[in-house]
């Protein structure tokens, strides 16, 4: 899109200040974002193009969105906090008083504050995954009494049952014949389905209770300042009733690997317990205060259940034919899978 097409769709929200310029921000794999700057007032804004093919109910992500960020907002006024457009995203409505904006192509368009001043990291050391145990805790613990329902962004996003579904019927089809390459990773997969779908029979039993995630817990999802103090936990289009082992076992899923998730060489595969700890220390200092003791114990579960759960995605994908997620070489599902697989060897121990 042009520039002036940006500015159009970026009037169209209550901004403060005259557009002077809109232009590409970050890298994003999955929504469009720039940022506005804008004169005649210290704010400047961030604009986003909702991926509505991931994100088909944009209502719903939206009610999400702003009743969470309402809610910590209230709660850190509360507490006597005044440097609140810091400390948690705010998004701004339309002329119409809309949560987001439907342009003349169909696309979908929101706006937040711009947080000057404010930087994230990709690094993942024990030091920011300390913090990121914290913030993300502390994130969980700001809405443990959020009356609000949410609904779910993406259903059954981290449901393990219903991966391990998927996965019998892509065996079942075998509709590219690779499955015979495979047969030893679905016989170490089935031999531990039934302990790594515990979480969904402990929640219908009412021993697991939903509380309300991230769900895409990762060190680049937070905000430091410039003295390297967390602000705000950001990239909430996931934000959903999940059990805490979404953001507590996917962050150590993808950063106590001491390899990509995608690295061929599976030997090179080892589980970092210095992030492991560093992120639990952070995790308990904050959510302690609201865990229960069936939650508690079962965080090492958690720990081996995602990469449990990746492998399960990848080896579907493959066996299916690569259909959903994004290959650079034929086997690089299959890769991704043995390496997950291997990685979770290394944790399913863990105590």
């Amino acid at each position: 899109m042009t520039e002036k097409e940006l500015k159009s769709i970026a009037e169209n929200f209550e901004m403060e200040g005259v557009v002077l310029s809109v232009l590409p921000l970050g890298n994003g794999l999955i929504n469009d974002t720039y940022i506005v700057r804008t004169a005649g007032h210290d704010t400047d804004y961030v604009l986003q193009r909702i991926n509505n093919s991931i994100f088909k109910n944009v209502d719903l992500l939206q009610h999400n969105v702003m009743t969470v960020t309402n809610h910590i907002r209230k709660k850190l006024a509360s507490q006597g906090v005044t440097d609140l457009d810091r400390r948690v995203l705010r998004f701004v409505t339309t002329r119409d008083g809309n949560s987001y904006y439907i342009d003349m192509s169909g696309r979908f368009w929101r706006m937040s504050v711009f947080i000057a001043g404010a930087h994230t990291y990709d690094a993942v050391t024990p030091e920011y995954a300390y913090c990121a145990g914290k913030a993300f805790g502390n994130f969980e613990a700001m809405l443990v009494d959020l009356d609000e329902p949410l609904g779910e962004t993406i259903p059954d996003f981290h449901n393990m049952e219903l991966r391990m579904s998927q996965l019998r019927e892509a065996v079942a089809a075998d509709a590219c014949g690779r499955l015979s390459e495979v047969r030893d990773m679905i016989a170490t997969i089935e031999a531990n389905a039934y302990e790594m779908c515990k979480a969904e029979r402990m929640g219908r039993e009412g021993l697991l209770p939903k509380r309300v995630c991230h769900c895409d817990t990762k060190v680049n999802n937070m905000m430091f300042d410039d003295d390297g103090n967390v602000l705000c936990v950001i990239d909430l289009d996931t934000v959903m009733p999940s059990f805490v082992f979404s953001d507590y076992g996917d962050f150590l899923r993808t950063a106590s690997n001491a390899v990509a998730e995608d690295c061929p060489d599976i030997s090179k595969v080892e589980f970092r317990r210095d992030i492991y700890e560093a992120f639990t220390k952070g995790y308990l200092e904050s959510a302690d205060c609201f865990l229960t003791p069936t939650e508690r114990e079962n965080l090492p579960y958690a720990v081996a259940l995602f990469p449990f759960m990746q492998c399960v995605r990848f080896l579907t994908d493959y066996i299916n034919g690569d259909s959903y997620y994004k290959i650079k070489y034929p086997t690089h599902n299959l890769d991704r899978a043995r390496n997950q697989l291997a990685f979770f060897e290394k944790v399913k121990e863990l105590k």
